[in-house]
């Protein structure tokens, strides 16, 4: 009993860790990732009930290191994709945001990297403006005082200091653009900021967009946040 619990615990683990190294390396395909968190959630619940039995009837066979594992292991399996469910169930299923939802800024250097991905490089339109306005109602076009040389500056510099792999700077158009590439599965979504010259006033527009999936779990957003955060501490110094 003690090997079986281990052993299923164990699986359960690897069904919801190992999907996404799989996919970020194109080991697996998306809908297979998935579905191995689908069979982990399982799996981590047989172990668990598993675990009781042998707490109940063969509780000599049962060790605290042991049960402790293979708790975490099953505990783990549950929790993550639990976790990323409720989190989708918590925002819209959208993935692309934009500060300017009116005319968006457009991807121009990061347009044939995108050439392959399911998710088109043109604005999601207004249905995704309507459910961005009511789920992110902060997220609105920025101005500052700084030059348009300063501001492009600094966003060339924010998404660096972000980890993001800056992909072209256009200082004409005040364009700037990014890709951030996620850390457990992979996943690539692209940035672009721009910088609107308008007398005394500087206009910041910031656009995040997922290549692939219909909802980002809210990614997009919270990486739009990071980067005006960022902007504004480098422009504080």
């Amino acid at each position: 009993m003690k090997v079986l619990v281990s052993l299923v615990s164990l699986i359960a683990f690897l069904l919801v860790i190992l999907p996404g190294p799989l996919y970020k390396f194109g080991l697996v395909e998306l809908g297979t990732a998935f579905t191995g968190f689908r069979f982990g959630v399982y799996a981590g619940g047989a172990a668990l009930v598993l675990l009781i039995l042998q707490a109940i009837f063969m509780r000599k066979t049962l060790t605290l290191s042991s049960g402790l594992i293979a708790f975490v292991f099953s505990a783990v399996a549950i929790a993550m994709p639990l976790n990323m469910m409720n989190k989708a169930k918590s925002v819209p299923a959208i993935h692309d945001i934009s500060t300017d939802l009116v005319n968006p800024p457009k991807f121009v250097a990061v347009a044939p990297l995108r050439a392959d991905a399911p998710n088109p490089i043109a604005y999601a339109g207004e249905e995704t403006a309507a459910q961005q306005r009511k789920a992110y109602p902060e997220l609105k076009t920025l101005n500052f005082a700084q030059s348009k040389a300063d501001l492009l500056a600094a966003s060339e510099q924010a998404v660096k200091n972000l980890g993001f792999a800056l992909v072209n700077t256009n200082s004409a158009t005040g364009i700037v653009e990014a890709t951030d590439t996620t850390t457990w599965f992979g996943f690539k979504d692209d940035v672009v900021i721009r910088i609107t010259d308008d007398a005394d006033q500087r206009f910041v527009d910031i656009r995040s967009k997922s290549r692939v999936g219909r909802s980002d779990l809210g990614k997009n957003a919270q990486r739009i946040h990071a980067i005006i955060d960022e902007i504004n501490t480098l422009l504080e110094k």
